[in-house]
């Protein structure tokens, strides 16, 4: 009964250590913006961050940006993600349209997102189009690598019985391939959210003048190191919180969908 009482504590004791690497951090980084770095206008303490995120939060920046920057980041996603999830399934079942297309997505798939933003500048302008149209590039390849392989590790077996029941092709894939995949496909799809947040800031600060991204190349433009830091830090409070928002929904559908979590 005891060692029951205690493990809440243990638990939280163990949370906290994880904590304590990023705040030793920030506080060597107080310390030396305070001292070595006083003055500087390329260093502000994390103190002055925080002020300064209280600025950007009161005045409504913050939302604004956020918005934008997470509402590209996800329809780019969605559309990514979902055609390459969709295309690595028919790929995986269909042996030789992979080893037809293969030259094609070998061409294609190294292909640097950020160098496809002055093409989709001139198709799209500035905007969010723009950047959703990278970040659907971009999350494209992996969702499909990805799920190709991962149908092609679903057991042959189970494929034999569903051609057996007579089964139709969309039958097969929602009774017996998204089933075996879930573990691995949200694998990928965790890896395609942080690719899509790392592109949509980027296409920000190149350039797109919208969102997190272009709110902190416009703070250092203006010499303001703290607000700076403040956004970075923010961009890093968006990327922990939508990747633990992923685990729980992987863990959710996992358990809905009767594959191990």
């Amino acid at each position: 009964m005891a060692e029951t009482s205690h493990r809440p504590v243990r638990a939280f004791a163990v949370r906290l250590r994880g904590w304590a690497l990023p705040f030793a951090l920030l506080a060597v980084l107080e310390v030396y913006a305070r001292t070595v770095g006083r003055g500087s206008d390329a260093l502000a303490p994390p103190s002055a961050a925080v002020r300064a995120f209280a600025v950007a939060l009161g005045d409504g920046t913050l939302f604004a940006a956020t918005g934008f920057t997470l509402g590209s980041a996800a329809l780019g996603l969605a559309l990514g993600a979902g055609l390459g999830a969709a295309l690595g399934i028919v790929l995986g079942l269909a042996p030789r349209v992979a080893r037809v297309s293969f030259l094609s997505i070998e061409v294609f798939r190294p292909l640097p997102s950020v160098a496809l933003i002055p093409l989709a500048m001139l198709v799209f302008g500035f905007g969010a189009r723009m950047e959703l149209a990278v970040v659907a590039f971009a999350t494209f390849w992996p969702m499909l690598v990805l799920t190709q392989a991962a149908v092609r590790q679903v057991e042959p077996g189970w494929l034999e019985v569903a051609r057996a029941l007579g089964l139709s092709p969309w039958s097969t894939i929602a009774k017996i391939v998204l089933p075996a995949i879930v573990p691995r496909l949200f694998v990928a799809l965790r890896l395609a959210v942080a690719i899509a947040l790392v592109v949509a800031v980027t296409v920000e600060i190149a350039a797109n003048p919208h969102g997190v991204g272009y709110a902190m190349s416009l703070a250092q433009q203006s010499l303001d190191p703290a607000l700076m830091l403040a956004w970075l830090l923010w961009i890093g409070v968006i990327g922990f919180a939508v990747n633990a928002g992923m685990l729980r929904l992987a863990q959710r559908v996992a358990r809905r969908m009767g594959a191990p979590s």
